[in-house]
């Protein structure tokens, strides 16, 4: 018996970010199986997370204030229930994750040190070793997850969802000796966003929405594909992956200004604690005007900068900038996925067999513009019911041995362009369907662009569909929110009609260009 077939059976989680490791962790002591593209804790956009974990701890605070912030940010479409059941959990995931090892800072009377991030109307922001956050978060759980006998780690690279009468049957993963079936009939995955099909990303490169094209390929539906939240303070260098300047900073003080000092958003109600989608798009549009856009955090941080966040400090220090005497330079970034793999309250897809949580799944709890650190509440939470909803479901009999073709290694290079001019800070008409033609032959092949091709391709259709701007998506030629605000769904099947449908005859020429480059 091979070391996969003595797996056979079991639980199957891919993503060995917080979701992931929080669901592996909540399915104990069930033995599960925990699918990572690297060793865990080092790779995805969990330990690169800055700010926090917004929760409803303070004396001042509570899960209705709370939910009527969310709901603010969220422009009319979040799930007010699914945000409540969410929300309500967030004291008791601070107090989980301190049990699991997470040693969150503290003030010096003992109570938890809560950080203000933009649209909170309180100070909510739980974190762990200053700003670094995630990693703290990821290394406990790391830990956590070596010392638990239950769990199984695979390091492989998961390829595809194996079907069998409608339901998941399996999963083909690439590993160092090449393809193997986990034969499964329960998969939850955990695989992140899309940043990564952005040239300007926080987002690690292996976060191109792998889980998604997964899910799509394998027929579930999605949702919300149009809203990419671009953090307005990335650290606007030449390195890639961005170095993120965490929202916090800002909360504590720290001004958005022009290089001759002027405020960019003096005007704008809420300031620089407005929601992210409104300063990221005033920070784009001083930069399409010409002008540098810089953070300046000297008089209200000045010296203390660097022990406050230290994380944020030592990559301004890389670049050459010092934050505590210098303006530090930022551009918008694209950071996270509101849309996702349409799930339950449990993370139940339309897959029978088929679980999301965290960034990959579309829980309704962040509508189209994400609140500050409700991110790793979410991936915390929705991790534990994803579990306890795999743990309630009867193990069936594992499905027929199959054979599947590996597909080719997914590449995002030649999409990266595509969707970073035409699926960025603000998008139109004209640009959607560019992008839609350019993408709709290299998501119809089989190449190393394919499956990045589907996820970016998927996005622009829904946002074509979108003609109104609301949140994080910003329509130059549809500028007001539309009357009613209502969710988008789709499916692979979907999307890809509606997109032959623009790609013909209308843009049967830059179709034909984008086929023959």
């Amino acid at each position: 018996m091979t070391a996969f077939e003595r797996l056979e059976g079991r639980p199957v989680i891919v993503g060995g970010g917080i979701a992931g490791l929080a669901a592996a962790l909540f399915l104990a002591p069930e033995p599960v199986v925990l699918v990572t593209r690297a060793p865990l804790g080092a790779d995805g956009s969990s330990p690169l997370a800055q700010g926090g974990m917004a929760a409803s701890v303070g004396t001042d605070d509570d899960a209705d204030l709370h939910l009527a912030d969310t709901l603010m940010a969220g422009d009319g479409l979040c799930d007010p229930e699914v945000a409540r059941r969410i929300l309500v959990d967030g004291p008791a995931a601070v107090a989980e994750l301190e049990r699991l090892g997470v040693a969150f800072d503290r003030a010096a009377d003992g109570s938890l040190a809560l950080g203000l991030e933009a649209a909170h109307s309180r100070r909510r922001i739980v974190h762990a070793d200053g700003d670094a956050t995630g990693r703290a978060l990821v290394q406990a759980l790391t830990r956590a997850a070596r010392a638990c006998p239950s769990i199984t780690v695979v390091e492989a690279e998961a390829r595809r969802i194996l079907m069998e009468d409608g339901a998941v049957a399996g999963l083909l993963v690439s590993g160092r000796d090449g393809g193997a079936v986990l034969r499964t009939r329960r998969l939850i995955l955990a695989t992140g966003g899309v940043g990564a099909l952005f040239e300007h990303t926080t987002n690690p490169a292996s976060s191109f929405g792998m889980g998604l094209a997964l899910a799509a390929e394998a027929g579930a539906e999605l949702a919300d594909l149009e809203f990419v939240q671009f953090h307005p303070t990335a650290l606007a260098t030449s390195a890639r992956p961005l170095s993120l300047i965490s929202e916090a900073v800002r909360g504590e003080g720290a001004l958005i200004v022009d290089r001759a000092g002027r405020r960019v958003l003096e005007t704008v109600p809420g300031a620089e604690l407005a929601p992210r989608d409104v300063v990221a798009r005033a920070v784009w549009h001083e930069l399409v005007a010409g002008r540098e856009v810089f953070l300046d955090a000297r008089a209200s941080l000045g010296a203390r900068f660097a022990t406050r966040f230290p994380s944020v400090a030592a990559g301004c220090r890389a670049a050459g900038i010092d934050p505590a005497t210098d303006l530090v330079p930022i551009r918008p970034a694209a950071h996270y996925h509101m849309g996702g793999i349409a799930v339950d309250a449990d993370g139940r897809s339309s897959i029978p067999g088929l679980w999301a949580a965290g960034e990959v799944a579309a829980t309704g709890l962040h509508g189209a513009n994400r609140l500050a650190s409700n991110s790793l509440l979410e991936a915390v939470v929705c991790g534990r019911a994803a579990a306890l909803s795999v743990a309630g479901t009867p193990a069936r009999a594992p499905a027929r041995r199959m054979a599947a073709h590996l597909p080719a290694a997914p590449d995002a290079s030649s999409i990266r362009p595509i969707v970073s001019r035409h699926l960025g800070v603000t998008r139109d008409a004209a640009g959607l369907a560019t992008a839609i033609a350019r993408l709709l032959p290299l998501a119809e092949g089989t190449g190393p662009a394919c499956a990045p091709a589907r996820v970016g391709l998927m996005m622009a259709v829904s946002a074509l569909a979108r003609e109104e701007s609301r949140g994080a998506h910003a329509r130059t030629d549809f500028p007001a929110p539309a009357a009613v605000a209502r969710r988008s769904r789709t499916t692979l099947e979907r999307s890809l009609a509606e997109a032959r449908r623009h790609a013909a005859p209308a843009l049967a020429p830059a179709l034909a260009l984008a086929s023959s480059s």
